[in-house]
C-alpha cells in the first residue's frame, strides 16, 4: 500500500465519511462500512479530496480531455478535481455534470458546464455494483465523445450486476472502458491491520 493510500484513509476516518458498523447500501446489499462522500462538506476537505484525485490521474497517466461529474454527489467532486488540476498541476480542464431532471429553460437540457468532447474522465464516489454509470458512459457516447473511464474515491471490490465478476471488471468488459479507484477494500484491510484502534472492525469486514 502507498503512502497516498494510506494518507486517504487517515483523511476519510477523521472527516467522518468512512464508518465501520452495520448499513443498507443503496443496491440493497448489507454492509460493514460505509463511504458518505457527502460529508466532504467544507472547503478544506472538499480541496483535499480534489487534491486525491488529482494525484491519482496525473500519477496513472489517464489520458483525457475533460471531467463529468454524475449528479448528484460527482457535481461538487468534478468541481474540486478541477481545481486540484489547475493549482497543484497549472492544467486547466474543463468539465461537465448533468442533471436529474432536463431544464426546459435557460441554457435547457440535461448537461452543465463545457460541452461534451474529446476523452472525457468521468468522476465519482464509490463503486459497489456498477449500476449507475452505465448511463453516464452511454451519455458520454451520445455526445459523440469517448469515455477516457471512471475514477471513484473507493473501490468497494464487490460483485457487480451479474455477481460472476467484480464491479470493477465487469464495468472494463461490459463497457469497456478503463477503472480507476483512489483506494479499494483490500488496500483498506491492510491499514485497519496497522491501527490498534480500528482491528476490532476487521472480523465483520472480512466476513
Amino acid at each position: 500500500m502507498q503512502n497516498l493510500q494510506r494518507n486517504f484513509f487517515d483523511f476519510v476516518i477523521t472527516t467522518g465519511a468512512l464508518c465501520f458498523g452495520e448499513f443498507t447500501l443503496k443496491s440493497g446489499r448489507r454492509s460493514a462500512y460505509f463511504f458518505n462522500a457527502g460529508l466532504f462538506n467544507c472547503g478544506t476537505s472538499l480541496q483535499l479530496l480534489g487534491e486525491f484525485y488529482a494525484r491519482i490521474i496525473v500519477g496513472r497517466g489517464i489520458e483525457f480531455d475533460m471531467l463529468f461529474g454524475p449528479s448528484y454527489k460527482g457535481i461538487p467532486l468534478v468541481a474540486a478535481t478541477a481545481i486540484a488540476l489547475s493549482g497543484l498541476y497549472r492544467r486547466n480542464i474543463p468539465f461537465a455534470f448533468d442533471r436529474k431532471e432536463v431544464k426546459g429553460h435557460g441554457e435547457g437540457g440535461k448537461l452543465v458546464g463545457a460541452p461534451l468532447h474529446g476523452k472525457v474522465l468521468i468522476i465519482d464516489d464509490v463503486i459497489t455494483a456498477g449500476i449507475s454509470v452505465g448511463y453516464s458512459v452511454e451519455l458520454i457516447r451520445e455526445h459523440q465523445a469517448e469515455c477516457a473511464g471512471l475514477l471513484v474515491a473507493l473501490d468497494r471490490e464487490e460483485p457487480g450486476i451479474d455477481s460472476s465478476q467484480n464491479a470493477a471488471d465487469e464495468i472494463r468488459s461490459r463497457l469497456q472502458i478503463p477503472f480507476y479507484a483512489i483506494a479499494g477494500r483490500s488496500q483498506l484491510l491492510r491499514y485497519m491491520q496497522e491501527k490498534p484502534e480500528l482491528r476490532s472492525h476487521l472480523p465483520s469486514m472480512q466476513a
